[in-house]
């Protein structure tokens, strides 16, 4: 009896210690980091991979003991791709749950709508949109980041690879949103620095649903191609409308056209479509050798299994932004100010999904034309342009 009850206490023991271990290992405050995410609404083919993303890393890092003991909190509002909506949610993460960083929002819109009350709350804020003035200029976004590869840096490896195949009469078709000035800004402004000329410009709205007219125009103008700057529901139906035309010149798109979705919506009208895209969209084409491999396959194949689904590069922006918070709280704590400190200047030959990141206080974003590869759509999926 005396050595059952030995046996017993034994047993005992060992699950109270088990039990206090569980229990020990997020005694500590949790880290809560917020995200501004257009769940719903026209942009939700963002927000959805990104707050998908959000949800699979807060789990994975919880269950290998979280930030130095620290739960992480990852605190997602959904914008509802409304910059109003953004700013009472910012206001939100900021008073009432007192967020120590803010990852997104989803489109460039809204992130500029937060410019000045992330500076005036000194709170980093990690964008997942692509505009330029995001970030630009950084002395008076001292606070402010993004993971997405500049617009100016797709133009410049369309315009690359444009030069290459001997292209120099464009035209340009973008939307009227804050993503698609900034691309058509960027188009005309870098233009001649490569030898092209845009001989012809058209607009689109957001809801339009036929750019037949506006293609037309292009095509009569003696494009030798023509580029879509957009994000969404536009960029198919541009796919479309270019392929029902039979424009006979090639159709590139911005780095906005890189979900597998756009192929499966376009369909065969997708086929022979180029853009220049991140990394993530490709990674079992890339050699092994590649500083991002390791990382896109795993961040691939863990999304999917969870998911069912791909993440295409927009899930990867979120990825990005919450592990540089990730990195910098392990790093130097919950300091709002230490944490910005670090991301400006410690983000040095960071590989991410977008790029190999190289942050500095001239450089909120940190990637440049070389975080991209010229894709083009064969057989419906993506293939590596030489």
């Amino acid at each position: 009896m005396k050595r059952t009850s030995g046996k017993f206490f034994v047993v005992m023991v060992a699950v109270l210690s088990v039990c206090l271990l569980c229990v020990n290992a997020f005694a500590k405050e949790p880290y809560k980091i917020g995200a501004l995410l257009a769940v719903t609404g026209p942009a939700s083919f963002l927000g959805e991979p990104e707050k998908n993303t959000a949800l699979m890393l807060q789990d994975q890092i919880n269950k290998a003991g979280g930030i130095n003991g620290h739960p992480l909190e990852i605190l997602i509002e959904d914008t509802k791709s409304d910059e109003t909506q953004a700013v009472l949610s910012a206001k939100k993460l900021l008073e009432n749950d007192k967020v120590l960083a803010i990852i997104g929002p989803s489109t460039t819109g809204e992130s500029m709508a937060l410019v000045p009350i992330l500076n005036t709350a000194a709170t980093p804020l990690l964008s997942c949109a692509a505009g330029a003035p995001i970030t630009q200029p950084v002395k008076d976004r001292t606070w402010i980041f993004k993971t997405p590869q500049y617009d100016i840096s797709a133009v410049e490896a369309i315009y690359g690879y444009m030069k290459k195949q001997g292209i120099s009469k464009v035209g340009i078709i973008t939307i009227s949103t804050g993503f698609g000035d900034a691309g058509k800004k960027a188009l005309i402004e870098i233009a001649p620095k490569y030898g092209i000329t845009i001989v012809a410009e058209e607009k689109y709205g957001p809801k339009d649903s036929d750019m037949t007219t506006q293609l037309t125009k292009i095509k009569a103008s003696g494009a030798q191609a023509v580029i879509n700057w957009s994000v969404g529901p536009g960029q198919v139906v541009v796919t479309k409308n270019w392929h029902a035309l039979r424009m006979g010149i090639p159709l590139y798109q911005s780095h906005g056209w890189g979900s597998k979705k756009n192929i499966e919506l376009a369909g065969k009208a997708a086929e022979g479509v180029i853009a220049p895209l991140g990394r993530l969209v490709v990674w079992d084409k890339l050699a092994d050798k590649h500083p991002q491999k390791a990382l896109l396959k795993k961040y691939t194949q863990d999304y999917e299994a969870r998911y069912k689904g791909e993440p295409g590069t927009f899930g990867g922006h979120a990825y990005d932004s919450i592990m540089m918070i990730v990195e910098a709280l392990k790093k130097v704590g919950p300091d709002k100010k230490k944490i910005r400190d670090y991301i400006e200047t410690k983000i040095k030959n960071w590989p991410g999904t977008g790029g190999v990141f190289n942050m500095s206080k001239n450089d909120h974003c940190g990637l440049d034309k070389n975080a991209f590869e010229m894709v083009v759509v064969k057989n419906g999926d993506w293939s590596l342009l030489k």
